[in-house]
């Protein structure tokens, strides 16, 4: 089990992780320090405890619009499909007609 120092809000934490995820786990530590910093200079230090707190909403919200976007995506996605199976079918279906087109103008000749 691997360790990462973190420091937040002028604050070290050492936080343990699985093998491999010492870098993904500093570049999220470096962003929630980052939003803590934005977060304090807004509000002012207004103690630790609740800068963590709001930041956690914070980043909880962007997690949430993430989540909406994502559904979004998907239903957009689900419809380009039932397009594309329509596009197919039109296809399909002209196909046969310009057979019959040509069935009946051979027997026409």
């Amino acid at each position: 089990m691997a360790q990462v120092s973190l420091t937040i809000n002028g604050r070290k934490y050492q936080i343990a992780c699985d093998n491999g995820q010492e870098a993904h786990l500093s570049r999220l530590g470096a962003y929630v320090d980052k939003r803590v910093s934005e977060l304090a200079a807004a509000v002012g230090q207004i103690g630790d405890a609740r800068l963590l707190v709001m930041v956690s909403l914070l980043v909880a919200d962007e997690l949430s619009d993430a989540y909406a976007k994502m559904e979004v995506l998907r239903a957009a996605d689900k419809g380009a499909a039932a397009r594309l199976e329509a596009e197919e079918t039109i296809g399909a279906n002209i196909e046969k007609l310009a057979l019959r087109i040509e069935n009946i103008a051979e027997t026409l000749e």
